[in-house]
């Protein structure tokens, strides 16, 4: 359920890929451009870019700090995580979104055979994969992690979570890192992990208030249970429904450690200086995960504090400043 970045399953428009499913996005972009996936077909790396601008804005963001003849390739890669996210959103039954990962399994095979189908994504993903180190069965693990999804879209435990979000969020943080050619350290791939766990948090909690208002609640049922939160009342009441609260408060503090881990993990590989300039681009995706942190615990841990549903308007300026600080 860690979707389109989030919802797990869920990005936001700018800021909050989808406070509407994707396919309402792409419904009215479609009635006034001509920006669809035929269209995207005579030129796949500005249809990528442009979905993750429209519908990943933090990404965007991120993007312009990869070397200029790997960008089309990071926005490929996105453009596909985005695509994955948004199956669940997108269809009416489980069957109807199993055939839509179909397809992109059936993709990857095609372009490993050099005859990728006229899809954009697909194309651009090709195209990618001649230009960078693309392992397969890191496309292959987001595929089957999506598939999974369609059948258990709640998650019971903080474990089971934990375990989807290493094949999303991690596993797309791991095809970075190998597209730079940094996946051989191990200290980087483990910070990646890391990341990836407080990512996939981080997205959650931002998308709570959506998902609540579809009837669906993504904190683990361990966590809600501890502290007597009863679903149909975050239903009705968002965030005054009794024990909500703390029970965000306890699901944040899951991404503020294992993005501090990360942090320590990175530390440690490069003797306490900066993260190495190479892998920062990787990492900048720690930076609006530590933003939308520090403004839910300014809110007092209410997920659903309008001030929460606004973009940050000085993310470019930190993201900027990150970079060039080797901190995140």
């Amino acid at each position: 359920m860690l979707g389109q970045y989030l919802r797990p399953s869920h990005l936001w428009l700018p800021l909050r890929v989808s406070l509407r499913p994707p396919s309402m996005v792409a419904g009215r972009r479609l009635a006034t451009t001509t920006s669809g996936p035929e269209a995207g077909v005579t030129d796949p790396a500005a249809y990528c870019k442009d979905l993750v601008r429209t519908r990943d804005y933090e990404s965007y963001l991120i993007g312009s700090f990869y070397p200029r003849e790997l960008q089309g390739a990071f926005f490929a890669l996105r453009a596909f995580y985005v695509e994955l996210a948004s199956v669940q959103d997108n269809v009416s039954n489980s069957v109807i979104g199993k055939m839509r990962l179909q397809f992109w399994r059936d993709a990857l095979k095609s372009n490993a055979d050099g005859r990728p189908p006229q899809h954009p994504i697909a194309l651009a993903l090709h195209d990618a994969s001649r230009r960078a180190n693309l392992p397969a069965y890191h496309l292959r693990r987001m595929i089957d992690a999506r598939d999974a999804e369609l059948h258990t879209p709640m998650h019971l435990t903080m474990e089971s979570l934990m375990a989807h979000a290493e094949s999303t969020t991690s596993t797309y943080l791991y095809l970075l890192l190998s597209m730079l050619n940094l996946s051989s350290s191990s200290a980087f791939s483990h910070a990646a992990s890391h990341l990836g766990v407080a990512q996939c948090v981080h997205i959650l909690l931002r998308a709570l208030s959506y998902h609540a208002s579809k009837g669906r609640m993504v904190i683990p049922a361990e966590i809600t249970a501890r502290h007597g939160v009863r679903q149909e009342d975050v239903f009705r009441r968002g965030g005054n429904a009794d024990g909500i609260s703390d029970a965000v408060f306890e699901f944040a503090t899951v991404a503020n450690d294992n993005l501090l881990t990360a942090r320590e993990m990175l530390k440690d590989a490069a003797a306490g200086r900066k993260v190495p300039r190479q892998a920062m681009s990787v990492f900048l995706y720690g930076l609006p995960t530590q933003d939308y942190l520090g403004r839910l615990e300014a809110a007092n841990f209410d997920a659903f504090a309008p001030s929460l549903q606004l973009r940050d308007w000085k993310l470019p300026w930190k993201v900027w400043r990150g970079y060039y600080k080797g901190d995140f």
